[in-house]
């Protein structure tokens, strides 16, 4: 009698709790800074890490003139994709894709001013 006592009490004290992880999330829609190993997990859709022997975390998106990364399959960026509406112009190589070193800066397709 006592268990179930405790059992029940346990899963009282558990249910809000389980419903903030499942609003927030263990592994996907994680908030800026929290680790990460694909972008996918991330509110921003950028796991950034500084460099190859880094833990990735959660990163904001670049900002125009920033410096960027095109997307990529790997998921993990050295330097973060554009925010939505502004293009990475970077010079595409097979080299920089493969090594994720392919940088470019972030601009907006729409100002004629920069052409």
């Amino acid at each position: 009698k006592v268990l179930s006592a405790c059992l029940l009490l346990a899963l009282l004290l558990l249910a809000p709790a389980q419903s903030a992880q499942q609003e927030r999330g263990l592994i996907i829609n994680l908030e800026i800074g929290e680790l990460c190993l694909q972008s996918a997990q991330c509110k921003s859709g950028c796991c950034h890490r500084d460099d190859g022997l880094s833990l990735a975390r959660c990163a904001p998106r670049a900002a125009e003139f920033q410096v960027c990364s095109p997307k990529s399959i790997y998921g993990v960026y050295y330097k973060c994709p554009c925010e939505k509406g502004l293009t990475c112009d970077a010079d595409r190589t097979i080299v920089g894709s493969i090594t994720n070193s392919d940088f470019g800066v972030c601009t907006d397709p729409r100002d004629s001013s920069r052409r």
